[in-house]
């Protein structure tokens, strides 16, 4: 029995993470800086632990996450947001021992640069569209206008601040900076499929594709379908590879004109895609012992208050009500899970305390949900940022 931490408490697929690795006969134990994160509620868990917030006071975090290791002779901490920059930054740049399922900062940075990882992809099947770096407003007009593409912050996340097909006031209002690049790539008309990936030493051992089919805004997806595409396996397989990864990876992609499959960015943390892995399907596994897993779930699944709290608001601004009515009742719940408690309350909770922190902050609930473990970039450590990305 191993004894696992899974940090980033807050996110449903922290939840359902700690339910595979209890499923699969280890101890669980979980981790974040919210006082009412969604998984903590969770009956498969032997503890949850309330840390300091990353962000901004990463040695507080370091020391904090590093005594708990000591206490609790913690085996495997699995990340699930993007607290696994701070805790690869004190791994790498600050030497704790923490036994983390992710790779080296330096690749785990570049992959989370939009422009760094579309010149690391681009010669790779179904590799990223062009896409071109800016740090001021003049290299952004050197560029000129174009209507068909997509301009977004290069250190981002849930489509914050993405504009796409803008127009010309709109692209002249982006200011980029040394601090806060940009990137200004080719804007691709079809569907988006996202992809979810588990990978060991550059060999990826599980891979789940979907599409999502609602979003909070134009950002997290909060109802999703499993999908089957073989050109997006191709190239999480083939980055994988390159870049010897161990821990988990996802990639969003979308379809250009011809119908063909691109990457257009990374995240390398966890997402949706985890949640069509049941608990005899060999996540845990993968994780701990190297093995290959394969999703088994089907339906399409949802998180239902989220779907209230979006979902609705998006249909009645489209009038699609009653389509979204019969979408609604007609998906799977996916904080539902054998022998774990019911996740209505758990889920107002923390909702509360992400609307208290947005209001006291003036920030949307978007926001709020991750403004304190978000990374930008920012030099943590002595070693700071790779050279790579400096020169980006």
């Amino acid at each position: 029995m191993a004894r696992v931490l899974i940090t980033g408490a807050r996110a449903p697929v922290a939840l359902h993470l700690a339910r595979l690795f209890h499923a699969a006969g280890h101890a669980v134990l979980l981790a974040d800086s919210q006082r009412y994160p969604i998984a903590a509620a969770t009956r498969m868990k032997q503890a949850y632990r309330r840390l300091p917030s990353p962000r901004g006071n990463v040695a507080a975090y370091a020391a904090a996450v590093s005594e708990l290791i000591a206490e609790e002779g913690i085996d495997l901490v699995v990340p699930t947001c993007e607290e696994v920059f701070f805790l690869a930054a004190a791994r790498d740049l600050g030497g704790e021992a923490i036994p983390l399922f992710a790779p080296d900062f330096g690749t785990l940075a570049a992959a989370h640069h939009k422009g760094q990882f579309a010149a690391d992809g681009a010669d790779l099947g179904g590799g990223p569209p062009p896409t071109q770096v800016v740090t001021s407003a003049a290299e952004l007009r050197a560029l000129g206008y174009e209507r068909d593409r997509v301009l977004k912050p290069a250190w981002s996340r849930f489509a914050s601040r993405v504009l796409v097909r803008p127009t010309p006031d709109a692209t002249a209002a982006v200011v980029p900076l040394p601090t806060d690049p940009w990137v200004v790539q080719t804007y691709l008309p079809g569907e988006e499929i996202c992809g979810y990936g588990v990978a060991v030493g550059g060999r990826l051992l599980a891979f789940s594709a979907y599409r999502p089919r609602y979003r909070a805004g134009a950002g997290a997806g909060i109802a999703f379908a499993p999908a089957d595409d073989s050109a997006a396996l191709q190239f999480a397989t083939a980055y994988a590879h390159r870049t010897g990864w161990t821990g988990q990876l996802s990639f969003d992609y979308r379809r250009d004109a011809q119908g063909t499959l691109h990457a257009i960015e990374c995240n390398p943390r966890a997402v949706s895609g985890v949640h069509f892995f049941g608990p005899g399907d060999g996540l845990a596994e993968a994780m701990l012992e190297g093995r290959p897993a394969m999703p088994t779930e089907t339906r399409t699944l949802a998180a239902p208050l989220a779907m209230l709290v979006y979902g609705l608001g998006e249909a009645l601004r489209r009038r699609g009500v009653r389509d979204w009515w019969r979408d609604f009742r007609g998906m799977a719940d996916l904080f539902a899970f054998p022998g774990d408690r019911g996740f209505v309350l758990p889920q107002l909770l923390a909702l509360a305390e992400i609307a208290s922190v947005a209001v006291r902050s003036g920030k949307s609930l978007q926001q709020a949900a991750t403004d304190d473990i978000e990374w930008n970039g920012e030099p943590l450590g002595q070693a700071g940022l790779p050279e790579a990305l400096k020169a980006t």
